[in-house]
């Protein structure tokens, strides 16, 4: 899909692109203000050590923020991690399959990112698509059509599937079964009751920020199942432990995050 672009009177783009989408004009003024020194650091953000006082204020600070915005429960932990929402195609499964003995999960695919999602799990358990694959993707079938395995580890789905037109305007119902969401293109854009949720993963890049970081919002009985082949980046044990510090992260589309 090309990036689009249309361009006003006074030249500003507006920008409808596929990809990172467009940031609050007051966002990037506060940005280009502090490039080249950051609260009087003498040096920018981009230069900060991820260890620092300065940093770790940052961080806390647009945890802080994504707490209130979304009102999320104590018994979650908020992850900023790097590789995109396709890194947790691999994540999700890694971290929860085991959950369970049976190393199941199952998949509601309504489109192209749930169908990749679903192919990559594959690789790790046994994964069942909830109905038949159909001819082409443009609605939702009805959830009592849905074959929902009682034993699995966790229900995934992604809440807008952008390149298929297709949009839950509901919440799955799963029972005891933990429901993780992909919210890449529709976090932020209406209120959200967490506390239904496993699992939310978003790419910052259409609603929360400029691309390179992924937030996870993970509850805090589903951390510890790690496979033992998932890689320690992608751990969520090891990235709650050390404050999604475990190695470099993304500071400077955290900070933007904050912004």
């Amino acid at each position: 899909m090309q990036q689009q672009q249309t361009t006003t009177m006074n030249n500003q783009v507006i920008n409808f692109s596929p990809g990172p989408a467009k940031l609050p004009e007051f966002v990037l003024e506060r940005a280009q203000k502090e490039m080249m020194n950051y609260n009087n650091t003498g040096i920018s953000v981009m230069e900060l050590s991820h260890r620092s006082s300065d940093f770790t204020k940052i961080i806390t600070k647009t945890e802080d923020n994504l707490r209130k915005l979304l009102n999320i429960p104590d018994n979650y932990k908020v992850l900023f991690l790097q590789g995109g929402g396709t890194g947790q195609f691999s994540a999700i499964p890694l971290n929860l399959l085991s959950h369970k003995p049976d190393l199941a999960a199952d998949y509601i695919v309504t489109g192209s990112w749930s169908a990749k999602a679903a192919q990559e799990a594959q690789k790790y358990g046994k994964i069942n698509t909830v109905y038949p694959k159909p001819s082409k993707f443009t609605d939702i079938p009805d959830q009592k059509t849905w074959t929902l395995n009682p034993d699995a580890s966790y229900v995934y789905y992604c809440a807008n599937e952008t390149i298929h037109g297709v949009e839950f305007q509901y919440i799955p119902d799963t029972g005891d079964v933990p429901l993780v969401v992909d919210m890449s293109s529709n976090i932020l854009t209406r209120n959200l009751d967490i506390s239904k949720f496993g699992v939310v993963f978003a790419g910052a890049q259409k609603n929360i920020g400029c691309a390179g970081v992924t937030l996870v919002i993970i509850r805090d009985d589903l951390i510890g199942h790690a496979l033992p082949l998932t890689p320690i980046i992608f751990d969520f044990k090891v990235q709650v432990g050390n404050n999604s510090l475990y190695n470099t992260p993304p500071t400077y589309s955290i900070y933007i995050m904050g912004l």
